[in-house]
């Protein structure tokens, strides 16, 4: 057990005062964890949350970017019962101390019992009520019953005390001796004084409180029971009749106290429609939730990563230099972020390739990387699949050349979520049609494609990916080491067999999405939707096919029969339509020697 502090707030507060509660009680060279709880209520969707989420990220944001003691991501958890995700986190995480911001008067923590919390947390725990503003100095009543709990109220008791005093307010059963009150004070010279009661503990306790600013009390589990249906616990009447701020501490390992967790506290198994909301609230980020650059490049340059930016083209002529020059000026010249930026052309007939090297990048065809190895095939993810092996980044970035209204944020809103949070391995893009709330655009729906084909299909056979907005949008960003490990399809299917395989691989979890407000691209004619989407459906087949073992893609018809209709033209075109499936680019004797550790 380390002397980390885990701090959850779930309400509505400042979270200022509270890093500097928590801040208070962090011994030297800790690290503090913020944990932010959005609750929502049962019948609701848990992706309700996705806005709360990332309110509470954006306010974590603003105040901790500069504070020593918070080096790892913040998490906003979001769930009926959000802090037993708390609970599944601990058993994970070495923490010493977890902090909880509470109303006195409720009776749940993150939409479990406060006595469960109490009882469940593998580490010590503090529940602290109505803080108010953090002096140098306080008068600290620290209230205990036998001695279960000493260790860390006085702990507590000091850390907030600063140069003030503690009384210790001993509470014994009547016919008990009470402990060796000297042998405390030697221990902890902070305490100037102590009072014994063995009546009236509650009147005591009200009584000291008036001439204190905090109160600090044990918590036994015994004494957690109210007399009544109706009556208040002593520490609640405490608040209550003094308004003085409150914590509320019970030790992870306490003497004489053999507690055996009753087994219903644990959840059920949940529903995939709820899983899929609570991925959708937690992974789904605004690109402003990343647009200073400074954290970013310090995130990195502490991780040791370095970055690559591969750039598709195919005649992309007419937007291809403003894209390169828009993103090597904000995030390689002015702010090295990126390490390198490399455009891989599929062939262009137009200036591309030639632009793009006036402009200072390294270009390739993606026709001739790996040829003597493995031949080449047509087709977008071809292109990206070798990218793989001419770039050197630990994070690959990939976004099309045609966006005419290219932004920094098509890059660092793809980084952002790598760089913020180890745990995940992909992000993918989303944006569209714009809407404004709360003075900023955001994205809703997908394209023709995305919403006829795409994302009925993942609904009915992967609808762990139901919640992705955009499951076709060719602005991502993943983990060399994940996608080194991936099949790639050749053409039209690559976004969509990539999404599938990291889910197969690597889970839900380590999937992303954020919303990079709005594209402005050229629309592709009808025709051409079509034939995306012939091969989309393919690669379902064939992914269909692995999981089931149906061979149904070798049973379906390649060839497309197209309408052609115009003035000069009414018949039937004949295209061959499939994607070819590239093996994990890891298998590859050239990359394993070119990318060798």
């Amino acid at each position: 057990m380390t002397n980390d502090v885990m701090l959850v707030l779930s309400s509505n507060v400042d979270p200022n005062e509270w890093i500097a509660f928590a801040t208070r009680l962090l011994p030297a060279n800790a690290e503090l964890h913020l944990r932010g709880m959005v609750i929502i209520n049962e019948g609701k969707s848990l992706s309700e949350g996705a806005l709360p989420a990332r309110e509470w990220r954006n306010t974590f944001r603003a105040i901790t970017a500069a504070h020593p003691a918070i080096h790892d991501e913040i998490q906003v958890y979001v769930d009926y019962q959000p802090f037993q995700r708390v609970l599944e986190e601990l058993k994970e995480r070495s923490v010493g101390l977890l902090l909880i911001e509470w109303n006195a008067f409720s009776h749940t923590i993150g939409g479990m019992p406060f006595e469960q919390v109490l009882a469940l947390s593998p580490c010590d725990i503090a529940l602290v009520i109505g803080v108010k503003t953090i002096m140098a100095s306080h008068e600290v009543l620290l209230s205990l019953r036998g001695g279960p709990n000493l260790s860390i109220g006085t702990r507590i008791a000091k850390s907030l005390a600063g140069e003030g005093s503690i009384t210790l307010f001993h509470a014994v059963n009547k016919g008990r001796t009470a402990p060796d009150l000297e042998t405390v004070m030697r221990s902890v010279p902070e305490i100037r004084r102590t009072v014994t009661s063995v009546s009236n503990v509650l009147e005591g306790i009200v009584s000291e409180a008036t001439a204190h600013d905090l109160v600090v009390m044990g918590a036994g589990m015994g004494q957690l029971k109210r007399g009544g249906a109706t009556q208040p616990h002593v520490f609640q009447q405490v608040f209550e009749r003094t308004q003085k701020p409150l914590v509320l501490v019970r030790a992870a390992h306490q003497e004489a106290i053999d507690f055996h967790a009753p087994s219903m506290i644990f959840k059920p198994q949940e529903s995939l429609s709820t899983q899929v909301d609570r991925w959708f609230a937690e992974n789904t980020f605004h690109s402003s939730e990343f647009d200073d650059l400074h954290v970013l490049l310090d995130l990195k340059e502490k991780q040791g990563v370095t970055i690559s930016i591969a750039l598709p083209a195919l005649n992309e002529e007419k937007t291809v230099e403003h894209v390169i020059k828009t993103i090597k000026k904000a995030l390689m010249d002015d702010l090295p972020l990126v390490d390198e930026i490399v455009l891989i052309d599929s062939n262009s007939s137009d200036r591309t390739v030639e632009i793009a090297q006036a402009c200072g990048i390294p270009t390739y065809i993606h026709q001739q990387i790996l040829v003597d190895e493995v031949g080449t095939h047509a087709g977008k993810g071809e292109a990206l699949w070798k990218s793989l092996h001419v770039t050197h980044g630990d994070i690959i970035a990939w976004i099309d050349t045609d966006i005419t209204n290219i932004h920094p944020r098509f890059i660092y809103g793809l980084l952002g979520p790598l760089l913020k949070y180890p745990r995940l391995q992909f992000v993918k893009g989303f944006y569209a049609r714009p809407i404004e709330v709360g003075g900023k655009l955001q994205a809703y729906g997908g394209g023709r494609v995305t919403e006829l084909v795409a994302r009925p299909l993942l609904n009915l056979f992967y609808p762990e990916l139901s919640g992705i907005v955009q499951p076709l949008s060719g602005e991502y960003a993943g983990r060399r080491q994940a996608l080194e490990q991936l099949p790639f399809f050749s053409g039209y299917g690559v976004e969509t067999g990539m999404l599938i395989d990291i889910l197969n691989r690597s889970g839900l979890a380590s999937i992303a999405q954020c919303d990079l407000e709005v594209r402005v691209h050229h629309n592709q004619p009808l025709v051409n939707l079509s034939k995306m989407s012939f091969a989309i459906l393919q690669v379902f087949l064939a992914r269909l096919d692995s999981r089931y073992g149906a061979e149904l893609l070798n049973h379906a018809n390649r060839s497309m029969k197209l309408v052609i209709q115009d003035e000069e033209r009414f018949a039937l075109d004949i295209l061959e339509i499939g994607d070819y499936e590239r093996s994990p680019i890891v298998d590859i004797g050239a990359y394993q020697e070119r990318h060798k550790a």
